[in-house]
């Protein structure tokens, strides 16, 4: 076992190797584009089920979990129609700690507009900020993870390429029905 604060060679060919990983660009098959708000330019984004995916595939499905540290409804407005309608806002705080206790937090918000029923309005806007806070926690490990969506000079590339079609003749073998 190394002295105290050193680390083995083991580890430390693990950490670069985890590193060079994490340092790589999402290619295009990871990014979303979607109108933004009131018409506004398009934001370019990433799905939050690619992210975990990839979290998956750079720690492992064992070297990584996530907990929500704070998760607390900002307003829930209800709207005087026949039957009521309801918008929600929630902000949460999603940590990511990684098998060897090195952690990032942040925050996310989701919002929930005109829903028919408050339960529905809660559940959607707590997911969508359980979500974003788990997508802008595991920027913060690197540009593969999601740090890249805030160059703007990359994105802009990015979006011009194109990606061929999926062909859908054929289901995966992963498939268990």
């Amino acid at each position: 076992m190394p002295p105290a604060g050193e680390i083995s060679q083991f580890t430390a060919e693990q950490i670069a190797t985890l590193q060079a990983k994490l340092e790589k660009r999402l290619g295009p098959e990871y990014i979303s584009t979607r109108p933004g708000p009131g018409g506004g330019p398009t934001i370019t984004y990433a799905e939050g089920w690619k992210i975990i995916n990839l979290a998956n595939e750079v720690f492992g499905f064992n070297g990584w979990c996530s907990s929500i540290t704070n998760l607390t409804i900002d307003f829930i407005d209800a709207h005087d129609t026949t039957p009521p309608r309801y918008s929600v806002g929630t902000h949460c705080i999603t940590r990511v700690t990684l098998r060897d206790g090195t952690y990032h937090e942040d925050v996310g918000y989701g919002t929930a507009e005109n829903q028919k029923g408050k339960a529905t309005a809660l559940d959607k806007a707590k997911k969508e900020a359980v979500t974003d806070a788990l997508k802008r926690t595991l920027r913060s490990f690197g540009n593969l993870l999601g740090n890249c969506l805030y160059d703007k000079q990359y994105t802009e590339q990015i979006k011009n390429i194109k990606l061929p079609p999926v062909s859908s003749a054929v289901a995966p073998d992963y498939y268990l029905f």
